[in-house]
């Protein structure tokens, strides 16, 4: 399994930081326009659509088509774990139909002083057995400007 991390510290308090993440809104506003992401479907654990909070056992349905190029690709995400205390939250993304054999996001936030931590860990693998396993680690190369974007867009939007 191949793992990607990235963290930015946020001039945030936790709780902001954490509401914005908790919602679907947070998602598409953090993606950037040249993946074309669409969000298809949204429900929350007991199949209410929309929710405002994503909640452990939300699913997320969307289609991305990076810079407009080849036909559009679905993505399926399930909330799988979500966990908050005084000084610290989380929440677990795993991808169950998409373009990777397996994608799991991990997304953390800890308070610092009145600033955030947030820290992404994906852990994923390419489709294709050994030649997946053997690009995997390449994959940085995509990962990082969209992290970045993703860093960089929470700081400008929550600061």
């Amino acid at each position: 399994m191949s793992v990607y991390e990235r963290s930015v510290r946020v001039d945030a308090p936790l709780e902001r930081v954490w509401d914005f993440h908790s919602k679907g809104s947070g998602l598409e506003a953090l993606t950037p326009d040249w993946m074309n992401l669409v969000i298809e479907e949204s429900r929350g654990p007991d199949g209410e659509p929309d929710p405002e909070i994503l909640e452990a056992g939300a699913v997320i349905v969307s289609s991305v088509r990076p810079f407009g190029v080849g036909p559009r690709q679905n993505w399926t995400s399930e909330i799988v774990t979500r966990e908050e205390g005084d000084d610290h939250a989380m929440f677990r993304d795993l991808m169950t139909d998409g373009p990777f054999r397996h994608w799991e996001h991990t997304h953390r936030f800890v308070a610092d002083g009145d600033a955030t931590l947030v820290h992404d860990r994906v852990e994923y693998q390419f489709p294709g057995g050994s030649l997946g396993k053997a690009i995997g680690p390449f994959a940085y190369v995509g990962f990082e400007p969209m992290f970045r974007f993703r860093h960089r867009k929470t700081r400008e939007l929550l600061e």
